[in-house]
C-alpha cells in the first residue's frame, strides 16, 4: 500500500498539488519547462492562450457589497486584478506569447443600467490594454445579455471600434438557456461580425446542497456540467442550425459533452416523447461538435488525445484559466501530447486561435 508520504512525493514530482497539503505554492514556484521563445523544429512558434481572466476594480466596485464575492478565497484570486508587468512576467514563465483575456459574467442579475456601466468600463479598459500591448494581449468583450438589444450594440462596438475579438459569455442568463429565441439577435450579430463567443460556465447553484463536502464540487463538477448543458441546448434546440457560421469556443474542453456525445445520437430514437417533433436537426447531434471549438484545458495528454479524436485538432486551442492555477504550464502540456503531429501542435498552440479570432500578424511559425 502506498503511504501518504509516498503519495505526496509522487504528486509533487508529477506537478500535482493539493491546497490541504500545502503544495500549491511549490507548484507556482517550480521552474517548469519551456520559456519564450517557443521553438518547433528550429522555428519560432508564437503561442496563444484563449482562456485567461482578469478583473478591473472600477467595474467590480459597481457591485457594492458583493464586490468581495468576485475574488473567491483561492490561490490566484489576488492576481485577477491585472497588473500588466506582473502578468507579462507570468506569461513569459508559462511560454505564452499572447493571452486572450475574458471576464466571467457577474452582472447578469444587475439592472440594465448597472450592467451597461459595468460592460462599458470593462470593454474600454480591455480595448486600451490590447491597444497598448497588441503583441501580448487580445480580449473578449463583455455583454449585458440580460438586455439582448443592448448586447447587440455592445458587440458591434467591441468588434468595429474597440478591436476586441468577440465576447465572453456565461452558460445561460438566469433561467434562460442561450437557445432561447430572445438571444437570437445577439447570435445573428455575432455571426455577421465573425465574432467568437467564449462560453465560460457559472456553475449550477440549484444543486448547491449536492456540491457540499470535500473536493470543491461546485467547480469540479458543476462548471463542466454547466458548459455541457449550454452546448446541448444550442445543439438540440436548433440554434446551431439557425446560425451555422457562429463561432463558439467552449471552456474546459467543452465539459462532459465530447466524452459522451454519441449518446446524443440515440436519445430521440429511444424516447421520442421527450423530443420536440417541431425541431428537425439538419445533422446528427454528434456532428455539431465539428463546428464548435474547445480549449485544451483537460489536464493530461490522454485527455487531449481523446478530445482531438472526438472533435478534430482543428477545433482545439490552448487554454490555462490563468491566474487560477489549473494549468500553470499549458505549452508544456501540448508538447507532451505525443499523439499530436507537429502541425497539430502548432495548430493548437497558435494557428486555430489566430484563424478563428482574426489575429493577424501572428502566423504561427516565424523563420
Amino acid at each position: 500500500m502506498t503511504s501518504r508520504r509516498q503519495f505526496l512525493a509522487g504528486a509533487a514530482a508529477s506537478g500535482l498539488s493539493f491546497c490541504s497539503c500545502g503544495l500549491l505554492d511549490a507548484a507556482h514556484a517550480q521552474p517548469g519547462g519551456r520559456r519564450l521563445p517557443v521553438m518547433v523544429d528550429g522555428k519560432r512558434v508564437t503561442t496563444i492562450d484563449v482562456h485567461s481572466h482578469c478583473l478591473f476594480h472600477e467595474a467590480a466596485n459597481l457591485m457594492g457589497e458583493q464586490t468581495a464575492s468576485l475574488t473567491p478565497n483561492i490561490n490566484g484570486a489576488k492576481e485577477i486584478y491585472l497588473v500588466v508587468e506582473d502578468r507579462l512576467r507570468a506569461m513569459d514563465a508559462q511560454a505564452v506569447d499572447m493571452e486572450v483575456l475574458s471576464i466571467n459574467p457577474f452582472w447578469y442579475d444587475r439592472p440594465r443600467e448597472i450592467g451597461a456601466q459595468i460592460v462599458k468600463i470593462q470593454n474600454e479598459k480591455l480595448a486600451d490594454l490590447c491597444a497598448s500591448k497588441p503583441d501580448r494581449f487580445a480580449a473578449f468583450a463583455s455583454l449585458t445579455l440580460q438586455a439582448p438589444d443592448l448586447a447587440v450594440q455592445q458587440l458591434e462596438t467591441a468588434m468595429k471600434q474597440q478591436g476586441l475579438r468577440g465576447a465572453a459569455i456565461g452558460d445561460r442568463v438566469g433561467p434562460d438557456e442561450f437557445s432561447n429565441p430572445k438571444f437570437d439577435p445577439v447570435w445573428a450579430k455575432a455571426e455577421a461580425l465573425g465574432a467568437a463567443l467564449f462560453i465560460h460556465p457559472q456553475g449550477i447553484p440549484e444543486l448547491d446542497k449536492r456540491w457540499a463536502g470535500n473536493g470543491w464540487l461546485a467547480n469540479t463538477i458543476a462548471n463542466p456540467l454547466a458548459t455541457t448543458i449550454a452546448l446541448q441546448h444550442l445543439i438540440f434546440d436548433g440554434t446551431l442550425d439557425r446560425f451555422p457560421k457562429l463561432k463558439v469556443i467552449a471552456a474546459h474542453g467543452g465539459g462532459y459533452l465530447p466524452s459522451y456525445a454519441p449518446r446524443d445520437d440515440h436519445a430521440c430514437f429511444v424516447a421520442p416523447a421527450f423530443c420536440n417533433p417541431a425541431v428537425q436537426l439538419k445533422k446528427r447531434p454528434t456532428e455539431y461538435l465539428n463546428q464548435l471549438y474547445f480549449d485544451a484545458l483537460v489536464f493530461t495528454p490522454e485527455a487531449v488525445r481523446h478530445l482531438v479524436a472526438q472533435v478534430g485538432a482543428s477545433q482545439l486551442m490552448m487554454g490555462s484559466d490563468y491566474p487560477y492555477p489549473w494549468e500553470l504550464h499549458p505549452v508544456d502540456q501540448i508538447f507532451a501530447c505525443t499523439s499530436l503531429t507537429t502541425s497539430q501542435k502548432i495548430a493548437v498552440l497558435n494557428a486555430n486561435a489566430a484563424r478563428v479570432l482574426g489575429i493577424k500578424g501572428n502566423p504561427g511559425i516565424r523563420a
